[in-house]
């Protein structure tokens, strides 16, 4: 337990990683039964009392689905371990092998994923190559249903199919569901045997390699096994279809700090200074591909029971409401609690009359129990004072934009308390981000982009609110607001967002 996970590395419960509010530690509770997938309420309260008292009290559930337990020591971590372990939660270890929250209970799955998941796993450990594959490769297995894992990305993904009067698997790689790039449609055994093949290809590479670097003529030789149809075209990697996260670099933010500003905007010129481009999802305004439906609120189940969405707001709690939460919903007869992709909890067995009580029990503690919160719209990290990494209060500046410009947040919004971007790695429309010079404004990139303009940390938001009420005033009648920022360009959102200046008081 002293040898820490270096930064980048999955902390799993044997290796914590250490960030600035301590050590963190990562698990993901293995099934205890064929049809139990998640912990009994009582579980998850014993786990939440250990995390209190061994941690800092914080408590997440990530993007993936994963639990996660702030703030630990060296001590505190090994001590928290034994307690998971005295609880008979086993945790599951070597190369992710992930299935869907609903997995082997929605009615409207296409096909069971769990087994060929569980093949999958076994071939890799046959294979010998847990050891030499990094700890941040990951393989899905998405039955399809009601909550797919299409926002999910991965280095391998089997997506169910219906062909005919058969269920057929789709094999892509290096993505999620709108850009992952389609390899063959196979039956389920083919389906194994090009997903072990392709970890094999890529072990072969190191173990910083990842699948989005194998070249093209690995990608053919595995289109090219056991496909039931001809397989497609592989398609170009190109800023709409792929790997876009070298595509959206400093360049043009660099650029837009030279670029002549308007202090006008003109519907029907083009905006002054660089545009944003390219005119990808939600930029474009366009809602195709990998959107998946939020894990919130009632998913019927067989025999007129439903499952219940709750999402944590930004993915975290203080162990004491999730506690609360959880004896709530303990009392109302739920049986089960699943984690699940998008920072929520579903909560399963409780009779159908209990879900609304158990939904009103979650608001009063301030969980988001509606798909149209606008803080499912926001990625933020614990910032100040919670992590020492942190140069600003993002929570603070979530809550605050969220209660003033719900109207406006129909794209991804990211607050980050620094560069490394912990709460969304990817690329978002927009993010603020801690740094020496202040709360720096990111325009579609990631945090560790060079920010087009600065404002003071404490007045973030007012920042923001100024960007908000030029969307209001120059959008177009049915044009999203992630459209309208793309029309109004990088330097115009820059030079609203760097103008919105504090009040001097007199």
């Amino acid at each position: 337990m002293n040898a820490f996970s270096r930064r980048g590395a999955c902390p799993a419960l044997s290796t914590p990683m250490q960030t600035g509010d301590g050590l963190l530690v990562r698990l993901n509770p293995v099934a205890g039964a064929p049809s139990f997938e998640g912990l009994t309420p009582k579980l998850l309260i014993e786990l939440a009392d250990s995390a209190q008292r061994h941690g800092n009290g914080i408590m997440e559930v990530t993007a993936r689905g994963s639990l996660q337990i702030r703030g630990l020591t060296a001590e505190s971590a090994a001590l928290l371990a034994a307690e998971v372990d005295a609880l008979g939660i086993a945790v599951r270890t070597g190369v992710p092998v992930e299935t869907g929250p609903l997995a082997g209970i929605d009615p409207q799955e296409i096909a069971e994923p769990r087994p060929l998941a569980e093949r999958i796993r076994v071939a890799v450990e046959d294979a010998g190559l847990t050891q030499r594959l990094g700890p941040k490769m990951s393989v899905i297995v998405d039955g399809g249903g009601q909550l797919t894992m299409d926002a999910v990305t991965a280095d391998v993904r089997l997506k169910a199919m219906r062909a005919d009067n058969d269920i057929v698997w789709s094999v892509s790689v290096a993505g999620d569901g709108r850009n992952a790039k389609v390899l063959a449609t196979v039956d389920a055994d083919a389906a194994r045997d090009i997903a072990v093949a392709t970890l094999r290809m890529v072990a072969e590479k190191g173990r910083e390699a990842h699948a989005r670097d194998l070249s093209e003529r690995q990608l053919v030789s595995l289109a090219g096994w056991h496909s039931v149809a001809p397989p497609s075209v592989l398609p170009d990697i190109s800023p709409t279809r792929g790997e876009i996260a070298h595509s959206c670099s400093a360049s043009p933010i660099s650029n837009a700090e030279t670029a002549q500003h308007t202090s006008a905007f003109a519907r029907t010129t083009p905006p002054a200074g660089q545009p944003i481009s390219p005119l990808v999802g939600e930029m474009s305004g366009r809602t195709e591909g990998g959107a998946s439906r939020k894990p919130i609120g009632l998913f019927p189940l067989a025999g007129d029971t439903f499952a219940l969405g709750i999402a944590l707001p930004y993915g975290s709690m203080p162990a004491e409401k999730l506690i609360a939460l959880t004896q709530s919903a303990l009392t109302l007869g739920t049986t089960e609690i699943r984690l699940a992709p998008g920072r929520a909890l579903l909560f399963l067995g409780q009779p159908q009359s209990a879900n609304h009580r158990l939904q009103q029990a979650a608001a009063a503690l301030d969980f988001v129990t509606c798909h149209t919160d606008p803080r499912t719209r926001i990625a933020a990290c614990p910032g100040t004072p919670a992590c020492a990494s942190g140069r600003i209060a993002t929570r603070d500046i979530a809550e605050t934009i969220a209660a003033e410009n719900a109207d406006i947040l129909d794209f991804t919004l990211h607050i980050s308390g620094c560069a490394k971007g912990c709460a969304h790695p990817g690329p978002a429309t927009l993010t603020i981000v801690g740094g020496e010079n202040g709360a720096g404004l990111v325009v579609n990139a990631t945090a560790k982009a060079l920010p087009a303009g600065y404002r003071p940390g404490y007045d973030a938001a007012r920042g923001f609110s100024r960007v908000a009420a030029v969307i209001r005033s120059e959008r177009f009648q049915d044009e999203t607001a992630a459209a309208c920022l793309t029309r109004l360009g990088l330097a115009a959102i820059a030079e609203t967002y760097r103008q919105a200046q504090t009040k001097k008081r007199k």
